[in-house]
């Protein structure tokens, strides 16, 4: 239960904190992404939305970095910034 407390416990309130809602650049993402999927690839607003949607998951992943209130928060942003990076490194 320590590690458990350790990992998940919010630091700041002392509750556990696995999701926090609203959390509207993560809702950004999901809109952005949901509404890419249903557009050709090829046109000028699949690439704006894809676009605002890697801003967002980017944002949000550097925002859980910083300031995420527990280890796995802060965790989760690091991997999803790291999934966001290797494309361009790749």
């Amino acid at each position: 239960m320590k590690a458990i407390d350790w990992a998940f416990r919010s630091r700041e309130t002392g509750r556990i904190a696995i999701v926090q809602w609203p959390n509207v650049t993560l809702i950004v993402f999901v809109v952005a992404r949901a509404l890419d999927g249903l557009l050709d690839p090829r046109t000028r607003w699949s690439t704006v939305l894809s676009g605002v949607g890697t801003v967002a998951i980017v944002w949000w992943s550097v925002d859980e970095l910083v300031r995420g209130v527990n280890p796995w928060r802060r965790l989760l942003g690091a991997g999803m910034l790291v999934v966001q990076v290797i494309p361009l490194v790749g």
